[in-house]
């Protein structure tokens, strides 16, 4: 990689590259070809989706003891990274599904786990996590779908909005309201077939094309109480942890694909333009705007990379991936209104690609948490005021078995 190889031969390891080949090589024989397939249908693409899954990068965080690749977050990153180089769409099915494997790698059951994460790392299952209500928004503890205890289980009711993977997915990790306040919320694994959940409409959006993100419905669909995710009044956790440790960094290696193929595409296209008798890119203004692209995407890569590290060493570093997916966020965001001015009126045109990166990249600011949300959590860090270190309390879990704090893996 031309734009970043001092960083990515600073934080990997030629495993690490051999994945990224790997990942690239799929994503540009299979996925660039449906591309335009799936912006111009806007339909979910359940046939690509399965097909990546099938890879077996769903299980790249999983023990190997369940199937899993074990390689860890930073390997989770490149994986979502290159995918969403050629299309954001496909990165953010998988970021979703990954979102979908925390709350059972953290609080699954020894029997959840042998049932679940086997299914998920050799793609015969698409996990989710299901948070959102129409009502509250992001506000977690604002929900009111309910789960209501009965003999053999409990029964849910209410809705869920904005779930990644919602048309595809085929195991829903649900949280709702038990009883009150926050020690009232409770996680349950809700099998996409059961009697009593179903899907709202598919409604197509401004990117992301071939991705579902959509809602829930729970009209009394009836969970036995072995799907009960970790204990009763865990839901919070269940939420916050899989948001901070998988969320983030996911959306971050998202923003950090799109990112990637902004500065590739403007490139090019500065490159093999010609403007007064020779290339766009010997203009003084174009090459300040590609050293601005250059630079941002450098950084952007520099604080993605080190959080996930940081993942796998097992150091506590909550700070590390709010900053990354604010950095990476915003960055993306400048960087594709830059290439847009490149590009002046040529980037108006889908053939281009520019425009559907920017429209792609819109679609990451909200998730796990706004930019001003993302703002507020680094002054609680900076005023010594931020409470939960969700990093610090999984550590054990997070850490690869080959990386020692504060080493790189072995070579």
């Amino acid at each position: 990689m031309s734009t970043a190889h001092g960083i990515t031969s600073y934080f990997t390891t030629p495993q690490h590259e051999r994945l990224r080949e790997q990942v690239r090589d799929f994503a540009e024989s299979k996925v660039a070809p449906r591309v335009a397939e799936m912006e111009e249908s806007r339909a979910v693409h359940v046939e690509l989706s399965r097909l990546i899954a099938q890879q077996g990068w769903l299980g790249v965080t999983v023990d190997p003891k369940y199937g899993g690749m074990g390689l860890g977050h930073l390997a989770k990153t490149i994986i979502i990274e290159e995918l969403s180089r050629v299309s954001g769409a496909m990165g953010a099915m998988v970021q979703a599904s990954q979102l979908g494997v925390a709350k059972i790698v953290h609080f699954g059951s020894a029997e959840q786990k042998k049932r679940w994460l086997p299914a998920v790392s050799d793609g015969a299952c698409l996990p989710t996590i299901a948070v959102t209500e129409p009502e509250s928004g992001g506000h977690v503890l604002g929900m009111s779908a309910t789960a209501e205890r009965v003999a053999d289980g409990y029964v849910l009711n209410g809705r869920k909005v904005f779930v990644g993977n919602s048309h595809v997915g085929d195991l829903h990790g649900v949280v709702v309201r038990t009883g009150p306040g926050s020690q009232g919320l409770s996680a349950f694994l809700v099998e996409s077939d059961r009697r009593g959940l179903s899907l709202g409409t598919h409604q197509t959006a401004m990117g992301l094309h071939g991705f579902s993100f959509g809602e829930l419905i729970f009209e009394n669909c009836f969970v036995p109480v072995e799907n009960l995710l970790g204990a009763e009044g865990d839901g919070l956790a269940v939420a916050y942890s899989s948001s901070i440790l998988y969320g983030r960094p996911n959306l971050t290696a998202v923003a950090l694909g799109i990112h990637q193929a902004i500065v590739e595409h403007t490139v090019h296209f500065a490159r093999t333009h010609r403007r007064y008798e020779g290339p766009l890119a010997e203009l003084p203004t174009i090459k300040q705007k590609l050293g601005q692209l250059q630079s941002q995407l450098m950084t952007a890569r520099l604080t993605a990379y080190h959080a996930a590290h940081l993942l796998d060493a097992g150091i506590p570093c909550d700070a590390e991936l709010i900053s990354a997916k604010l950095t990476n966020v915003e960055s993306s965001l400048d960087s594709a209104r830059t290439a847009m001015e490149v590009h002046a009126a040529y980037g108006l045109f889908p053939g281009r690609h520019i425009e559907r990166f920017l429209r792609d990249a819109n679609h990451i600011y909200a998730p796990a948490g706004t930019s001003d949300v993302q703002r507020l959590r680094l002054a609680e860090v900076a005023l010594g005021t931020y409470r939960e270190e969700w990093s610090a309390r999984f550590a054990d879990q997070l850490r690869i078995p080959e990386q020692a704090p504060g080493r790189w893996w072995r070579r």
